[in-house]
Formats: C-alpha cells, sequence, structure tokens
C-alpha cells in the first residue's frame, strides 16, 4: 500500500466526533496553530455545516475548502480542508444534546477516515471525541473508537495506550500506559487477566514504546490485587496469569518487570524508571494518566489544562485520539480546550515518522 505524503508532511485525516459536542470547537482551534501545518497536512472528515459553525463560534479568519479525495489537500495554513459526508443540514443537530442524527454523522466520520487509511489516501486517523449513547442509538453497538477501529480494520489484538505529561506530543514523555482491559465491567475484567492477554499486551507495549521513538523500551507490569497480591494472600491472578507473561516476555529479550504493586508502579513510571506501565483495566490506567494530564480550576469549574493522547495499538493503521469526551455542558460556548487533540496530532506525525523503522 503507497500512502500519501508530500514535502515530507504526512497526510492526517481528523474525523471531528459527534457534531453536538466539543469536537468541532477544538478541530477549528488546534488547526489555527501554524506549527501544525508545518508538521503535516490535515484533512478533516465532517459535514460543512458543522464546521461553519464552529468557524463562527470561534471567531478565527479560517477558510473551508472541500475536496473529494485527501490527496486533493492543499496543506495551506488558514485554510481547513475537508471532505464533506454531507448529512447533515442546518439544524439537524443540536449543542449538548445526544441524538441519533449526530451519532450517525459521528460514526461516518470515523469509518470513512479509516477507509481512506486503508487505502493509503492518508497516512494516520486522529479522532475527536465521540458520544458512545449517540453511536448505540445510531444502531451501531460498539463500546467506543478502539472497538470501531478492531472492527472496520479486522484486528483482534491491540490494546489502549495513554499518554500524558511533559512531551508528550513528541515523544511520548511523563506518563505511558497501555490497558489488558477497557470497555468492560470490573468483574468481567477480572476474568480477562490471562497469560496469553497479558503476554500480548506486554509485547504491544513494545510495539508502542518503537513508534514513539523512545531509545529505551522499559516495561513496568501492575499487579491486579492489592501489593500485586503479596504473594498470593489477595488473589492468584498475579501467579497464574501475569507472572507467567511477564517471564515468556522476559525470555524474548524484552525489558519488562513486574507485576509491581499498582499503588506504587505509577509514581516509578512517572520518575523515569519505566517507559510504559501495563495496566489491568481501565481506571487503574485512566486515573494516574488524568491527574498526571488534566488541571481544573475550581474557581470556573473548567479545565486549565487537557493533556493527553488516547493511541490504540496493534491496527494495521495508526490511530489517536484526545483523552476526554464530547463535554456537552461546553459545547457550543467556546470554552473548550484544544491541547489533547494538538497532542494526538503529534504524536501521529510521530508515529508516521518511526513506523517503517526497522526496530
Amino acid at each position: 500500500m503507497v500512502t500519501a505524503e508530500r514535502g515530507g508532511r504526512p497526510l492526517i485525516g481528523i474525523s471531528i466526533g459527534d457534531p453536538a459536542g466539543i469536537g468541532p470547537e477544538i478541530c477549528i482551534k488546534a488547526l489555527s496553530h501554524k506549527a501544525i501545518y508545518e508538521r503535516c497536512i490535515p484533512v478533516v472528515f465532517a459535514d460543512r455545516v458543522v464546521l461553519e459553525d464552529a468557524v463562527k463560534i470561534t471567531s478565527k479568519n479560517i477558510s473551508l475548502n472541500t475536496v473529494t479525495n485527501a490527496k486533493d489537500a492543499g496543506g495551506i495554513f488558514g485554510t481547513i480542508d475537508f471532505i464533506d459526508a454531507g448529512l447533515l443540514k442546518k439544524g439537524a443537530y443540536e449543542y449538548g444534546r445526544v441524538s441519533a442524527a449526530s451519532g450517525e454523522a459521528a460514526f461516518q466520520y470515523v469509518v470513512s477516515a479509516i477507509k481512506a487509511a486503508l487505502a493509503g489516501d492518508i497516512q494516520a486517523v486522529v479522532t475527536g471525541p465521540i458520544n458512545k449513547e449517540a453511536i448505540n442509538l445510531a444502531g451501531h453497538h460498539f463500546a467506543g473508537h478502539t472497538e470501531i477501529f478492531a472492527h472496520y480494520t479486522g484486528t483482534k489484538d491491540y490494546g489502549m495506550l495513554l499518554s500524558a505529561g511533559n512531551g508528550v506530543g513528541d515523544t511520548g514523555g511523563g506518563l505511558n500506559v497501555i490497558h489488558v482491559t477497557t470497555h468492560v465491567s470490573l468483574r468481567e475484567a477480572c476474568d480477562l487477566i490471562t497469560k496469553e492477554r497479558v503476554y500480548r499486551v506486554i509485547k504491544l507495549a513494545g510495539e508502542a514504546l518503537r513508534l514513539m521513538g523512545k531509545e529505551t523500551r522499559r516495561i513496568a507490569v501492575a499487579g491486579l490485587n492489592p501489593h500485586a497480591s503479596e504473594n498470593g494472600l489477595f488473589g492468584d491472578e498475579e501467579s497464574r496469569a501475569i507472572i507467567p507473561a511477564v517471564a515468556e516476555a522476559r525470555s524474548e529479550g524484552l525489558d519488562v518487570t513486574g507485576p509491581l504493586p499498582p499503588d506504587t508502579v505509577f509514581v516509578k513510571a512517572l520518575a523515569g524508571l519505566y517507559d510504559v506501565v501495563v495496566a489491568m483495566y481501565h481506571d487503574q490506567g485512566h486515573i494516574p494518566l488524568k491527574l498526571c494530564g488534566f488541571k481544573m480550576d475550581k474557581s470556573t469549574n473548567t479545565f486549565t489544562q487537557m493533556s493527553g493522547i488516547n493511541t490504540t495499538i496493534g491496527l494495521p493503521i495508526i490511530r489517536t485520539s484526545v483523552d476526554h469526551g464530547t463535554a456537552f455542558d461546553r459545547a457550543g460556548k467556546n470554552e473548550a480546550n484544544e491541547e489533547s487533540l494538538l497532542d494526538a496530532l503529534n504524536m501521529a506525525v510521530t508515529f508516521v515518522k518511526n513506523r517503517g523503522k526497522i526496530s
């Protein structure tokens, strides 16, 4: 597959997410940064009416250019090249409201971007936030972006990587966490901790560090239970699944340590002892990441920092994403922070540059 790249700048597709959320707004704001156009050629997957409204809300001096193929994008700062889905008309959606119409549009933006990446028209996909309820109302029964990408690319072994902290948009510095399980109940997550799955995610962690261009690839594996079970006092998942997985990965030459107590492993990783942590379930990994990357002003009840990237590792295409939701309560008010989208765009470019390099 030949992928498009011009003048050293990769073509990066952006699906804007749910039109009723903050996705359109942060897209316009992110593409108002000239530095993005110096690193890549962004191509947006959206509806014209949605982008026009976002430009109006943000008061940005930006023009819109419709293209039928991402390869036709001009990549000129001040003009947003986009592929018009032709799904929504003015008044068909409402900011802050869950609807099947918005869910359908968001879903089709994503699928169109995936197909463009598989065809080689773009070199990566960066996704804005979707609303899972809206997607399901539209008849598409997926737990989230990760599962949509896995389905449409035919991928079975994949993992959710989160990154936040200093240097996040370039090398993935700060804190990096990849998950063994994600969008399932805590009870089900415990049942899904098997040697095979933990081993596969350790391997995906190594691939993630390669794509980031990390010189060291030190992998820490968190335990599932308190104190990593304290030698079997608090559960057998460590001895039954995690320890054998770590041993197998280590026998293949990976620099992997664990299982380590979950209450200290993230502190050690943030201090620089490890380059990535393999977390066992959703909140075990998400909570430290958002503590690291998100800051809030209590006097205004607004986020002053939203640094973070959600990346799917193991796909045949590159996919990065913002690490926050649709924020329906702030949609359409010009209050959204585009920092996470900027991080995701920069990470996508980094992945593109490193993907073809021999490990």
